[in-house]
């Protein structure tokens, strides 16, 4: 059985959900996608440079939960830059 996708809560959302190297072609690009998860810890760890037990809490999530999404992102973003990747952020309803 599956266990059920917790609440997570979100303070600010994105201006702009797309992100990709300059002068390229967005369709011969490939993409990385950043869930509103990983955008919000990213957000709240490396802009209000917020301690990930205190970001944890601000995101109604366990300390381990966040230090995984922020693994993520960073993963995800690094990945992108070096390999000149589009960045979409995927804001789900």
């Amino acid at each position: 059985m599956v266990k059920k996708k917790k609440y997570r809560k979100i303070s600010h959302f994105p201006n702009s959900l797309l992100f990709k190297p300059f002068g390229a072609k967005i369709k011969y690009i490939d993409e990385i996608v950043l869930t509103i998860d990983e955008f919000e810890a990213l957000r709240l760890s490396e802009v209000y440079n917020l301690k990930q037990k205190e970001a944890a809490k601000r995101m109604w999530i366990s300390q381990p939960t966040f230090n995984r999404l922020i693994s993520s992102a960073r993963r995800k973003i690094a990945n992108a830059i070096v390999n000149g990747k589009t960045i979409r952020i995927e804001v789900k309803k």
